[in-house]
């Protein structure tokens, strides 16, 4: 059979080597620009993750034109929707004819693309997905982990479940509870996953002495969560826990203070993570939890335009007049591997920009990203690389808004705390 990878081949031109700004960039034909395909939620219920993504792209495209480098950025919508993702990396990959797809936000995004990527031998890098929904949810047979095989063309870099669940149970130590604990895990890649027997929250926090009290899976888009706000009263539950996505938990936690329902802690994934959503709580947003990926106080700077993370927070908010959110680290990272990794390989050979990526060690904006196996599992150590997380808060300023403090960081000391966990009431 003859794949992409072998046309692609016997099309390649030779050509000089551009050097400009200490970058390097293979010719791949007369003038033509090396093309990078990149997929995400821009809209539907997911559409927070992407919010940053034109300024990021811009930005991407004006750093690399002065370092006088020849990119192109086709850019398309998963819609927050699996099939449509799958259907956009293949046009991508057959209409675009891009030389690398790069992928951001929740299984829902990553998975259908990079599965796709893999069947067609197209390099792929994705991020802001648990590396465990990323990796196991697109085994033919997550239940058995025998059967779990490395992929050869996609490549992931984030942090996983064990990270996650170290965050929230260290956030939680900081405060006296009854240690009942309510779980919201929807039926979807990352639901699944974190409320998972094996590799989710259940097992650890049974080993940690927390009871949990998981009223089993609800569906996306659901507008009453009445019965897990009864089966939560019902257990003196003063922690609640789970992986959202933004419209859900703004129904779940409006409805808990219409109903009396008042934990003392509250550490959700995902819905939790954008400025804009905890606003639209109002005052009820004040001292929510949540995974810290990376935010403008991380102590890393860009490859690429050598900005320290505040510098490209505040470029942002210059930009939008919107407050900064945490996928601005991670989709300018991606953009970051995409031209150290162009540096390293001739584009137009699939298998030449696959080794490039897996031999990776580059200092990012959210710390070094390296597929060199260190703190995975053996199973997955060919596709994952490991970035670190801390635990915040989120507080309600005097003059209105919220600031996202970061109060624990016991997983990752290099990045400064700014405050200690608060009971919500």
């Amino acid at each position: 059979m003859i794949t992409r990878r072998d046309l692609l081949k016997s099309a390649a031109a030779t050509g000089a080597v551009a050097a400009t700004s200490g970058l390097t960039m293979p010719a791949i034909a007369q003038g033509a620009p090396i093309k990078l395909g990149y997929v995400s939620p821009q809209t539907g219920p997911l559409a927070a993750f992407a919010e940053a993504d034109k300024f990021i792209i811009d930005g991407f495209m004006a750093a690399t034109k002065a370092a006088g480098l020849n990119y192109d950025v086709v850019v398309k919508d998963s819609q927050s929707n699996p099939n449509r993702a799958a259907e956009v990396a293949k046009e991508l990959i057959v209409d675009d004819k891009v030389n690398l797809v790069l992928v951001a936000s929740t299984p829902e995004t990553t998975n259908p693309v990079a599965t796709t990527c893999e069947a067609e031998e197209v390099p792929c890098i994705s991020t802001a997905a648990p590396w465990q929904p990323w990796f196991i949810g697109q085994q033919g047979n997550p239940g058995d982990p025998s059967s779990w095989k490395p992929f050869n063309s996609a490549f992931h870099f984030f942090w996983g479940l064990e990270d996650v669940i170290a965050v929230y149970t260290n956030m939680w130590g900081q405060l006296e509870t009854n240690r009942h604990v309510g779980g919201l895990f929807p039926n979807d890649g990352d639901g699944n996953a974190w409320g998972d027997k094996v590799v989710g929250f259940p097992p650890v926090l049974e080993k940690l002495g927390y009871r949990l009290n998981d009223p089993g899976r609800y569906q996306n888009l659901t507008d009453d969560f009445s019965a897990q706000i009864n089966a939560f009263k019902s257990d003196g539950g003063e922690i609640i826990t789970g992986v959202m996505i933004p419209p859900d938990f703004t129904t779940f936690w409006n409805q808990a203070q219409q109903q009396g329902f008042k934990p003392k802690i509250a550490s959700i994934g995902k819905a939790i993570l954008f400025p804009q959503a905890v606003e639209a709580l109002g005052k009820h947003g004040h001292n929510l939890s949540c995974e810290v990926w990376w935010s403008a106080s991380h102590p890393f700077k860009s490859s690429l335009t050598g900005q320290s993370a505040k510098d490209l927070a505040a470029g942002f908010t210059a930009a939008t007049s919107r407050p900064w959110t945490q996928p601005i680290g991670f989709v300018h990272a991606l953009f970051e591997l995409a031209v150290d990794v162009m540096k390293r390989a001739d584009p137009t050979d699939s298998q030449a920009v696959i080794s490039a990526i897996a031999a990776s060690k580059l200092d990012t904006i959210v710390g070094r990203v390296a597929w060199d196996g260190a703190n995975v599992p053996p199973f997955a150590a060919k596709n994952i690389a490991k970035t670190p997380l801390v635990g915040g808060q989120w507080r309600l300023k005097d003059g209105g808004g919220y600031d996202l403090v970061i109060v624990d960081n016991q997983t990752a000391p290099t990045i400064p705390t700014g405050g200690k966990m608060e009971a919500i009431a």
